[in-house]
């Protein structure tokens, strides 16, 4: 079969079927919908997938329960909200035995949106967002005290011209 961006699927794109992935197309369907508006009602989702409503509330409540569909959330401008200054900061961490504490002290602290361990030049990548380039300063101060941190570096985000939370499964499609 081919992929509609070229090749047949897994062969070049390395995409896996939906089917290996516990899905059909009304799943798909579905998440697609809640992806670009997650206030959409359940009759309008149901309308468009060509199901009963209970049928949908059950599709729903299962890919909950399978940690697919992790929840519902509103998106607030970081703006509007007077976070004015966006960082993302590699941090290296001296030792993997002092992870678990660098990461327990990152989960706690708000200003702290994304932590992910990387390869590289650093042990994690942390996306901050805060208001003013004083309490910018004063998270760093905060970061580097932390337990095992060795180096911190920092990048400001100037301007953000894409920034999503919604997955590519579009490309899941046959």
């Amino acid at each position: 079969m081919e992929h509609k961006n070229g090749g047949e699927r897994g062969k070049k794109l390395n995409i896996p079927a939906i089917e290996t992935l516990g899905l059909d197309q009304t799943d798909l369907t579905l998440l697609r919908r809640l992806q670009l508006k997650g206030r959409t009602k359940r009759n309008e989702i149901a309308e468009e997938v060509g199901m009963s409503l209970p049928a949908v509330s059950e599709r729903m409540r299962k890919l909950e329960e399978r940690g697919l569909l992790e929840g519902f959330y509103a998106k607030l401008n970081p703006k509007m909200a007077g976070l004015d200054v966006a960082v993302f900061i590699t941090v290296t961490v001296e030792s993997s035995s002092k992870y678990p504490e660098f990461l327990r002290a990152a989960e706690k602290h708000p200003e702290i949106m994304e932590v992910h361990a990387i390869t590289g030049d650093g042990s994690h990548l942390v996306k901050a967002r805060t208001w003013n380039t004083s309490t910018l300063e004063r998270l760093l101060a905060q970061i580097q005290q932390w337990p095992g941190v060795k180096q911190t570096r920092t990048n400001v985000v100037l301007n953000t011209y894409k920034e999503t939370m919604a997955l590519p499964i579009e490309e899941l499609e046959a």
